[in-house]
């Protein structure tokens, strides 16, 4: 017996094998919702930066799991902030129920606005992030304060674009990784992250943002005192700036790797005041 062909909301049928398998999924997933004695609780959806990638968070999902909570941390594609944040609003729309939406590094300027216009979403919490408003680029605000030294790190690369030109891309040389990146990470962790990091356009670090959510959504901002890549400085007066709940800790950039505690601690402060 053939499994049943399922149909996506496209108008494509699946093929029998994979739709086999999404057949097979089991309920409660990270998308469904968790209810508790407050109501449903919202779904913490953790977006990385640049150099990074999803299991950067992994020591935060962990925490935030055995605390009862759903979590999705998607892969940021770091091309174009307008196109990652498109991204990540077709991410959200997967998800049933209120959210919390967490930015690291680049991904601050993304959820700040993937969020506008969503009323699921109950809170943003910076992680030593970007924090942009309307017509600021990522690139611009870590130049505000002296205190940055990602330049002197990284290498440009070229890769193809889709319409058959050629785009620049940026990677930290794995040889000064943990130094910029990753000093507090044990050495051997932080050469697996170097490895494995994510190249991040220059476009995207250049374009400007559109409307700013933390303008009309509550946010709360962890501030890494110990951060190469964005001055200590300009994640502070950021925070300040779109009025959050801020938190410091003497933490490397890669702060979600080595203070996962805090990093928890923060977005759980989120949601408690949110619910």
């Amino acid at each position: 017996m053939h499994p049943t062909r399922r149909t996506l909301t496209l108008g494509l049928a699946l093929p029998a094998t994979l739709a086999a398998l999404v057949g097979a999924a089991p309920a409660g997933g990270p998308a469904a919702a968790a209810t508790d004695r407050h109501g449903p609780k919202p779904t913490i959806v953790l977006v990385h930066g640049a150099f990074a990638d999803a299991s950067s968070w992994s020591g935060t999902i962990r925490r935030l799991q055995r605390a009862g909570y759903p979590v999705l941390a998607p892969a940021n594609p770091l091309r174009g902030l307008a196109a990652d944040t498109t991204y990540l609003r077709g991410v959200l729309a997967a998800v049933d129920g209120p959210v919390v939406l967490v930015g690291h590094s680049y991904g601050g300027a993304v959820i700040s606005g993937a969020a506008v216009g969503d009323s699921r979403v109950k809170a943003l919490v910076y992680i030593a992030a970007f924090t942009p408003d309307k017509g600021e680029s990522a690139g611009e605000l870590a130049a505000k304060f002296p205190g940055s030294t990602l330049g002197d790190t990284v290498n440009p690369r070229s890769y193809p674009l889709p319409d058959g030109g050629t785009g620049t891309e940026l990677v930290i040389e794995q040889a000064y990784f943990q130094r910029q990146f990753a000093a507090d990470v044990p050495t051997t962790e932080a050469a697996v992250m170097a490895a494995t990091q994510r190249p991040v356009a220059t476009a995207a670090l250049e374009e400007k943002a559109g409307e700013a959510a933390w303008k009309t959504i509550p946010s709360w901002a962890l501030v890494a005192t110990a951060d190469k890549n964005i001055p200590p400085a300009a994640e502070r007066w950021m925070a300040r700036r779109a009025g959050s709940h801020v938190t410091e800790v003497d933490a490397s950039h890669a702060v979600a790797v080595s203070r996962p505690a805090v990093v928890t601690d923060v977005i759980l402060d989120a949601v408690r005041a949110t619910r």
